[in-house]
């Protein structure tokens, strides 16, 4: 199935807040609910997954059209973004760290 007949279909029969994922890991797609101004909709939710294989934040970025995602590429790739989150590192306490759990032997197919 091509990957807008996937999309159409989640959106058509998929259920409110139904999050799917993608083989791009930290990227997913989840089916927002119409509202009485529009329809239902679809938004890529990214949330980059961490060292455990959860992901980073409790919730993620939800871009909904290509004009969002060229506006947070321009921010992200800001280099004045770079220099205040070193900035915000220096200034803010260590965050202890858990201690790793083993990780079971994973089969690469």
């Amino acid at each position: 199935m091509e990957l807008t007949d996937t999309l159409r279909s989640f959106i058509e029969e998929g259920q409110d807040w139904e999050r799917k994922q993608t083989t791009v890991k930290g990227v997913s797609i989840i089916r927002l609910p119409a509202t009485k101004n529009r329809a239902a909709s679809l938004a890529i939710d990214i949330n980059p997954i961490g060292e455990h294989g959860l992901p980073m934040k409790k919730k993620g970025i939800m871009i909904m059209n290509a004009a969002e995602l060229a506006a947070f590429r321009t921010v992200f790739t800001n280099e004045k973004i770079d220099g205040l989150i070193k900035a915000l590192e220096e200034v803010l306490p260590e965050r202890k760290v858990a201690p790793k759990s083993a990780k079971p032997d994973i089969v690469q197919i």
